[in-house]
Formats: structure tokens, C-alpha cells, sequence
């Protein structure tokens, strides 16, 4: 029988359930508005309308690499123990893996179902924080890590002169150790290229009114202004980061050793960071 838009628009608004998801309910139903509303809530989607509105400040953070990509994805719930449970991770892994079979850059009807599919069988409210794809060529090499929990995340992608170079053990040591890097100190810039010159320009001014203000003459400003902005540089550009492996060495020092060690140019290309709640 044919479905009238009004008594979809009547189900999604008793419910909560997706247009999509009511209209399937009414089809299974043959109509039959009561048996349509049971059937969502046997399926979960009414539930979870109901705990939509339900803070998600617990969660997970799940990685996957395939040959020519790999995805990051916060997964938000309600508590902590959700967060461990076999279920939760499970459904992450699978809505993860729809993610990056299908190139998504934003949840589908498709996932938002998987979503409250799963409140319907958690009973807690689970959200997408936020999701990532990064892209892998024949001359890059990904690595992803997973801390704990899942409580961080992160993906790192390094540039290389040859293919051959991702079979290094070398090369793929310095990508996992970079990784844990990105997961210990969160840089907020691969580079001093990569940062807002707008923010740098207020950083500069910040420093030069400090220096100012010890009463410096104007030579010696210049000279304090620099020493700051350079450390500054070290403390969140990735490149500049003394190396969590070796601090007497910054990340991109390390990276020129090991091209040398490997036989051609290694370069961090790329990261991504997640953590829980930021």
C-alpha cells in the first residue's frame, strides 16, 4: 500500500526515528501506525531518539589501514564502561570500515543507522565526535596507533623517494615512533609552514611588548623575540619537536638520519590526532 508523507512526518515525530527509517517501519507494517512505532522500537531507533539528548563526554577513538587509505574515528558514549564494552567496539569498527570502503566525508543514512542500532542494544547514547580519511599513495607509508583504551588515536603518513623504503625496518620503526610521538606531545603543526601567519604575528607582538616591558633596548628585543618564537616553534610544530626517541634530535633531524640510514629521503607528511573529549 502507499505511504503518505503525513503519516511518516506523524511517526518521526512521535518517535524521533529517521524519515528514512519511518517510512520502512510503515511499508513493514502495511500501514498500521501502532505496529510501525512497535517495530522501531524493537529495532532500537525510538530509543534511541529518546537518549539523543543525553551528554557523551566517554568514548573511543578507532584507526584501520587498508592498501590505499586509512580512517580515524571518534566514537562518543556516555561512560566509560560503555566505551570497553565488546558491543561499542564492535559497531566502531564496523561504522569505521563503511567509512572507509566508501571514501565518506560525512555520515549517511547508512551509518546513522548503524548508530542507533547500536543505542538500541547499548541502551546509552552514542554519537560521531568526528571521522577522517587520509589517503595513501605508492610513495607513502601510514602507521597507526591506538593508546589504551582508546582514549587517543592517531595517524601518521610519511613521504618517501622510493617505494621500496616502506620495507626498510628502519623507516617503519621511525613511523611507529613518530606516532607514538604525535600520541605523547600532540603537536598542533606538522611545520612553521603550516602555521596561522595570523597567530604567529600575534605571538610576535605578545614577545616583543615582554621584552619591552624588562626595558631591553630595541637591538636586544629583536634577539629575545626570535629565542621565543623559535622555542615557541618547538613546543607545537611537529618538525621542531625534540624526537620522543632521542630529545637531542628534533623530528625532522631524525628523519633526515634515517633517509640517510635507509638509503633515500624519508619526511613526516602528514598526521592526525584524536583524543577523547578534545
Amino acid at each position: 500500500m502507499a505511504i503518505s508523507a503525513s503519516d511518516v512526518k506523524a511517526l518521526r515525530d512521535k518517535t524521533g526515528a529517521g524519515m528514512m527509517d519511518c517510512k520502512k517501519a510503515l511499508t513493514d507494517a502495511n500501514g498500521d501506525f501502532a505496529q510501525a512505532e512497535r517495530i522501531l522500537k524493537e529495532l532500537g531507533l525510538a530509543a534511541a531518539a529518546k537518549r539523543s539528548d543525553r551528554e557523551t563526554n566517554e568514548g573511543r577513538v578507532f584507526t584501520m589501514l587498508k592498501t590505499d587509505k586509512a580512517a580515524i574515528l571518534e566514537l562518543a558514549c556516555e561512560t566509560d564502561f560503555v566505551a570497553r564494552n565488546n558491543d561499542f567496539i564492535r559497531y566502531g569498527n564496523s561504522i569505521l570500515e563503511k567509512i572507509i570502503d566508501n571514501s565518506l566525508t560525512e555520515a549517511n543514512d547508512e551509518i546513522d543507522g548503524m548508530i542507533k542500532e547500536a543505542v538500541g542494544i547499548i541502551k546509552e547514547n552514542i554519537t560521531i565526535s568526528k571521522f577522517a580519511l587520509m589517503s595513501i599513495s605508492e610513495s607513502e607509508y601510514v602507521v597507526d596507533y591506538v593508546h589504551g583504551e582508546g582514549t587517543i588515536g592517531v595517524l601518521v603518513k610519511l613521504g618517501l623517494e622510493n617505494n621500496s623504503l616502506k620495507s626498510h625496518a628502519t623507516v617503519k620503526e621511525f613511523a611507529f615512533d613518530t606516532a607514538l610521538h604525535v600520541a605523547a606531545f600532540n603537536p598542533q603543526y606538522l611545520d612553521q609552514q603550516s602555521v596561522d601567519p595570523a597567530y604567529l604575528k600575534e605571538q610576535e607582538e605578545i614577545f616583543t611588548t615582554q621584552a619591552k616591558n624588562l626595558g631591553k633596548p630595541e637591538n636586544v628585543v629583536a634577539g629575545i623575540v626570535k629565542g621565543k618564537i623559535n622555542k615557541h616553534m618547538s613546543e607545537i610544530c611537529l618538525q621542531d619537536q625534540p624526537f620522543v626517541k632521542d630529545d637531542k634530535v628534533s623530528v625532522q633531524k631524525k628523519a633526515e638520519m634515517v633517509s640517510k640510514e635507509a638509503g633515500g629521503k624519508v619526511f613526516v607528511k602528514e598526521f592526525i590526532y584524536y583524543r577523547i573529549g578534545k
